[in-house]
């Protein structure tokens, strides 16, 4: 019986997984590849259990677009966004003590998913979403708070997937999707 290498290559997340497959998207999109190569490559990221496995898979893809992830910090005080803005595909959200406000009814999403990291002490936080937008939380750790969210009974497709994770300390997030479109 043959040992598995120390060297082997670790087992990974649906986050790595759908990375993959928007970045095959996108290179068709932008018209790298063929769509019988789009649908070869995005066959095996679907189908890939490692890491290694999804090499081939972006091999010769353009890198990812610069300006993909952002932060926002402040040790103390007030974080706020509103109106249009961009949002990139990884937004970090740091304050130790501060209250934090995010709308992003009205901002411009480039990604269809966005990672939301939040490293939030003891101020709260209210997050406005897009009305069709969905929400996953699975990833967020609060500490002395729940978190207050309720889904739409019926959502639309078509919106962003915004997937929020990191720790929240004393403070509480509430997160509501806007009235309007």
């Amino acid at each position: 019986m043959t040992s598995l290498p120390e060297d082997q290559p670790p087992l990974f997340g649906e986050d790595d997984r759908d990375t993959a497959v928007q970045r095959v998207q996108q290179a068709y999109a932008e018209g790298h590849i063929s769509h019988e190569e789009m649908n070869e490559r995005l066959h095996r990221a679907l189908t890939a259990t490692t890491h290694g496995e999804l090499v081939p898979v972006l091999a010769s893809l353009p890198a990812e677009k610069a300006g993909t992830t952002a932060t926002i910090a402040a040790a103390g005080g007030r974080i706020k966004r509103r109106g249009e803005w961009r949002v990139p595909r990884t937004l970090k959200v740091a304050s130790a003590f501060g209250k934090v406000h995010l709308d992003l009814s009205r901002a411009v999403f480039e990604h269809p998913v966005v990672d939301m990291e939040l490293e939030l002490g003891t101020g709260r936080a209210r997050i406005t979403v897009p009305r069709d937008a969905i929400v996953d939380l699975d990833g967020l750790n609060t500490g002395w708070k729940d978190t207050l969210y309720e889904p739409p009974e019926r959502s639309r497709p078509g919106g962003p997937r915004i997937r929020i994770s990191g720790t929240m300390g004393f403070g509480r997030l509430k997160i509501r999707h806007a009235r309007r479109s």
